[in-house]
């Protein structure tokens, strides 16, 4: 006997939730792993295996391209910004984590800024970005961007009006500013379905460790979807210029789309490896009126495990 149709419905959406559990494990097991053996991340049989094997290897590789990028930026001394935009729980974060894990932040770092304050509310606009963007040799990620004006504050009414229409006069202005003045500007928007946002917020309610992911302003945004979607139809149209163009990265498939954006900055940037002397370790150098003291028993940290 079949089940009605509302159970199986049930009973797929729990499925897919208990899909993107697992997947939320991978993050975590990808930010542990250090070594590149690939052949010992997994034990037991699983259906996706071999897929999974073959991801976490395209991962390391490309993260291995980072690295060079990351030395190509500091030895020729450039200037990197990249914006990544889009929905609530599109998967900026988990992209944003995989470029960098693996990077230097004094050179690579993450621009995530809170919502501003009275005294930044009264400044320009764009004044408390321009605080973040890098200097000769960095790359700076803004996880979010002076965009939340064409996006967020929009929608919920955090600007008037006419802010927004300035906002859209300026950007091109300011953007291409920036590329004059040596900066390599790359901007990021993550695409998801309705429906498979809906699925992540779910996954996120039923996971005790991204509870804190959701904030009443995501749960608002999610109420929100169709004046979203015409919020972002309207910024790409506006601030897609030559000079620093959108690049639309297509996110229901999160592992998907880790790979691809990296892939494409990669692409974006002339970068070449930077050859590097031979590294010797040299000899510690020994003392012998040197004495190691004691720590106090008192001061080691208990050995639970």
């Amino acid at each position: 006997m079949s089940l009605p149709s509302t159970l199986r419905d049930q009973d797929e959406l729990m499925q897919r939730i208990a899909r993107d559990l697992i997947d939320s494990y991978d993050e975590e097991l990808e930010l542990e792993i250090e070594d590149r053996n690939v052949e010992e991340l997994e034990s037991g049989q699983t259906p996706d295996k071999g897929a999974r094997r073959a991801y976490f290897k395209e991962l390391f590789r490309l993260q291995g391209e980072l690295v060079k990028l990351q030395d190509w930026v500091q030895h020729s001394r450039q200037k990197v910004v990249i914006l990544f935009e889009g929905r609530d729980a599109a998967g900026k974060g988990g992209v944003i984590k995989r470029i960098t894990q693996r990077l230097n932040p004094r050179v690579a770092r993450v621009a995530a800024l809170p919502a501003p304050n009275d005294r930044e509310r009264t400044q320009w606009y764009f004044q408390r970005y321009v605080a973040h963007l890098p200097a000769a040799g960095e790359i700076v990620l803004f996880d979010r961007s002076w965009y939340n004006r064409a996006g967020v504050e929009h929608v919920m009414g955090f600007c008037t009006d006419d802010e927004y229409e300035e906002f859209f006069r300026t950007v091109p202005d300011f953007e291409r500013m920036l590329v004059r003045s040596g900066i390599k500007l790359i901007k990021y928007w993550f695409s998801i379905t309705d429906d498979e946002q809906h699925m992540r917020f779910l996954g996120r309610i039923h996971d005790p460790l991204k509870q804190w992911k959701l904030s009443p302003m995501d749960l608002e945004s999610r109420r929100r979807w169709e004046e979203y979607t015409k919020a972002k139809e309207t910024m790409l149209e506006r601030t897609h210029i030559q000079e620093a163009p959108w690049w639309v990265v297509q996110a229901v498939d999160k592992k998907k789309a880790r790979l691809n954006c990296i892939t494409h900055l990669l692409g974006q940037l002339p970068y070449q490896e930077v050859p590097h002397a031979p590294i010797e370790l040299p000899a510690r150098e020994r003392h012998a009126d040197y004495l190691r003291q004691p720590v106090p028993p008192s001061m080691y940290v208990p050995e639970v495990y």
